[in-house]
């Protein structure tokens, strides 16, 4: 079985109160944050993982983004993957949900066909669960969302997680699969597989690489929605001292609550 799953390079959320938002370009500024693996991907490679270990075959990683995230890719590979390509270009950047699809589409479509395909539900920085439905439009494949469990049973039977309850589905294949980080137990990565990353495939690709691309759908000029105006508001919150027995601070309490009645709080 050929499997691939899709993986984004993310800011380390420990240090998410460090991200800024250039006010000209209007997108995320990252220098000096350390990048991640996506928490939902690391639960997507898991249930490949387990996919390959059932019914054998090969993990192929596929990624885009700058040049730095091959380190992630490398991380990927240590846990038990065996190649990955990174598709790294200026024409690629800035490109929203739509145009990131279409480009993995094209990339998975020129490295290979591929029976399954796996990506987190969404992402960490971005969070809009779009790219796994539409990789699935773009590809012309069986895709589902929102997948907590994976199972070879006469072909791909997922467990889909909806707000109230659970759904399970049989997948024809090639397909799609976004899987949510309640999914599994992520393994730990052994010495052996670290020691064997240099032995693995770690291509980077460039749109001119790719097959078959309209290059109208790449990037920021290929993505249909665009960041509008950011406004920076200042939270300014005042601190009382309240002292006294337990009626008069409760008095003075509801005395501000009177006053603040009606007014804008943040």
């Amino acid at each position: 079985m050929k499997i691939a799953v899709s993986i984004k390079s993310v800011p380390d959320p420990e240090y998410y109160e460090k991200i800024t938002i250039d006010p000209v370009s209007k997108r995320l500024v990252r220098d000096g944050i350390p990048a991640v693996i996506n928490e939902a991907d690391l639960h997507a490679i898991e249930e490949a993982l387990r996919l390959k270990e059932a019914c054998g075959g090969t993990i192929t990683i596929v990624s885009m983004g700058p040049p730095a995230a091959i380190k992630q890719l490398k991380e990927a590979l240590a846990m038990g993957c065996d190649e990955a390509y990174l598709i790294s270009d200026r024409k690629v950047g800035g490109a929203d949900t739509l145009a990131t699809s279409y480009t993995l589409a094209k990339t998975l479509e020129t490295i290979g066909n591929f029976d399954v395909v796996f990506t987190g539900s969404e992402s960490a920085d971005g969070a809009t669960a779009h790219v796994p439905s539409q990789l699935g439009v773009w590809l012309k494949a069986a895709h589902a969302t929102n997948v907590v469990h994976v199972s070879a049973e006469d072909g791909i039977v997922v467990t889909k997680q909806f707000e109230n309850g659970r759904g399970r589905y049989r997948l024809s294949t090639p397909c799609v699969i976004g899987v949510t980080a309640k999914a599994n137990e992520v393994r730990f990565t052994n010495v052996r597989d670290i020691m064997e990353v240099k032995n693995k495939k770690c291509v980077v690709l460039s749109a001119a690489d790719l097959k078959d691309l309209d290059e109208s759908r790449l990037g920021l000029p290929g993505s249909p929605s665009q960041n509008g105006e950011v406004e920076a508001i200042e939270a300014n919150k005042e601190c009382i001292m309240l002292e006294g027995s337990e009626n008069e601070i409760a008095e003075k309490i509801a005395e501000i609550l009177k006053q603040t009645a009606g007014k804008e709080t943040l």
